[in-house]
Formats: structure tokens, sequence, C-alpha cells
């Protein structure tokens, strides 16, 4: 997987995460956050890789999906191609994360 595309992922888990399950969440953010390996994640909840595997590529999924039809992280990098202030855009940032 690209940079850019783990990037994106990190955003939108930014975003969405409280939409996926706990262990989705924890699990995504060990390996992309964390910079964890499978197997380390794997070893820390006693679960088989393949297990791990299977759900952070769920999560990813999930979060794509959000994306698609709440289209949050579209309208946020709008925003911020407008020539606002930067505490403006941290304000409008805050506003889109609230839930």
């Amino acid at each position: 997987m690209n940079l850019d595309k783990n990037v994106y992922l990190a955003d939108l888990y930014d975003l969405y995460y409280k939409l996926l399950t706990p262990k989705q969440a924890n699990y995504f953010a060990d390996y992309y956050l964390g910079d964890l390996s499978l197997a380390e994640i794997a070893s820390n909840y006693n679960l088989s890789r393949n297990a791990i595997f299977d759900q952070i590529k769920h999560a990813e999924n999930k979060l794509l999906e959000f994306e698609e039809k709440l289209g949050l992280y579209k309208k946020i990098n709008k925003i911020m191609e407008l020539s606002l202030k930067e505490e403006d855009l941290n304000i409008i940032r805050d506003i889109l994360k609230e839930g």
C-alpha cells in the first residue's frame, strides 16, 4: 500500500472511527497509527494474524464506504482550499468531527 493511501485512510479514521466497532478501531489504530505489525497486534490480542488482517481490511472498507456516503473528507478539503485562517480551519474541522 502506498503512503498516500495510508494517509488517506488515517484521515478517514480520524473522521469516522466512532462508526467502527471498538475492535476494528483498535486494530486499525494499532496498525496504521501505532505502526505495529500484524504479528504484533495478533500477539497483543491473542488472535491469529489472519483474523487481525481481516478485521483491518473490513475497517478500511467501512471507512471508504462512510466517506462515499457522507463525504466529510471531501467537504473538509474543499473548505481548506478557501483562503481561511488556520484557526478558522481548525474550528471547522472540530465542528465536522463532533458527534
